[in-house]
């Protein structure tokens, strides 16, 4: 059986997550660090102090004192004293950290003290999240959501400075926190559509949205779907693809085939199981869609998956 819970905990299952926590920063005077494109997501946040966070094409944006920050897919980008310091590879400073920390000018009690960490996911399902990402997402100390991460980048600031036993697991679970709630705080303060993660606060279509990933073997149905959305057929289609950028069906196969996916890559089942485990009659049925969608049979795709771990690609 596949298990499922909610659409976010879902996706972010499937993403398998590897985060990398710190070094923390702390700096004085006037300095300037550039950073590489990283995929997929950055997160950071200001324990103390202010600095600059220049994003290539994006004007600059002052970070306060409890700010945090998510970049998705990020550009090269700068944090920077001010705006118009000349900057040096990050990679540089980040080489002479020591217990945790990469320290810039003289120690002071008013230096800057920043947390950043990065969260890298599975290629094959990364998607999932990242194209619902804009490059940055920003969630001032003063927002709802503001308080509760300034908290956790407290937390993972002060993992990050000691040699704690299960260290490492315990900045895993505060990143993956922390990634959550910044998701949660994106999607309450845009009002564009942002795919899945947007539609989860809409009434009928998160019905929908959680129903379907409650039983993914389910034979929905546009009707049915509509139904316990408690809207009409039309509306409903209309709505959901409006909300989360493709139709009701649509979004279905493509959330089997992540499914499918992981399952393969990781050898979990045979490719019957997993037919009836994602609501397809039979293995060709399921194959035609599996093909349609990521551009290979299942066989090749699970074989072309051992390989990789084989040959540790």
């Amino acid at each position: 059986m596949l298990g499922f819970r909610d659409p976010v905990a879902d996706a972010i299952g499937l993403l398998r997550p590897r985060t990398v926590i710190g070094p923390s920063l702390r700096a004085t005077g006037e300095w300037a660090l550039r950073f590489d494109p990283f995929p997929h997501v950055r997160t950071g946040g200001l324990v103390r102090g202010t600095c600059w966070l220049i994003l290539d094409g994006h004007e600059p944006v002052l970070l306060q004192q409890g700010d945090t920050f998510l970049l998705g897919n990020p550009p090269p980008y700068v944090l920077a004293s001010t705006p118009d310091a000349s900057p040096r590879p990050a990679e540089q400073a980040w080489a002479g950290a020591e217990n945790g920390l990469v320290r810039i000018g003289p120690a002071s009690e008013d230096d800057l003290y920043l947390c950043v960490g990065h969260i890298a996911f599975d290629d094959g399902n990364a998607a999932l999240l990242t194209d619902l990402l804009p490059p940055l997402v920003l969630v001032r100390a003063g927002d709802p959501h503001g308080a509760r991460l300034a908290q956790l980048i407290d937390h993972l600031a002060t993992e990050v400075g000691v040699a704690a036993a299960g260290g490492p697991l315990v900045q895993n679970h505060l990143a993956q926190v922390l990634l959550v709630h910044m998701l949660r705080a994106h999607a309450g303060q845009t009002d564009r559509p942002t795919g899945w993660l947007g539609a989860l606060n809409e009434d009928g279509i998160g019905t929908a949205l959680r129903a379907v990933h409650a039983d993914v073997a389910h034979s929905w149905s546009l009707n049915e779907l509509a139904e316990i959305s408690h809207m009409s057929r039309s509306a409903f289609a209309q709505a959901f693809k409006s909300h989360v950028g493709v139709p009701p069906l649509e979004y279905l196969i493509q959330w089997r085939m992540s499914l499918a996916r992981d399952a393969l890559a990781r050898d979990t089942l045979s490719i019957s199981e997993l037919a009836q485990a994602t609501g397809y009659q039979s293995e060709s049925a399921f194959s035609t869609a599996f093909r349609r969608v990521v551009g290979s049979s299942p066989t090749k795709f699970r074989t072309q998956a051992r390989s990789s771990v084989v040959h540790g690609s």
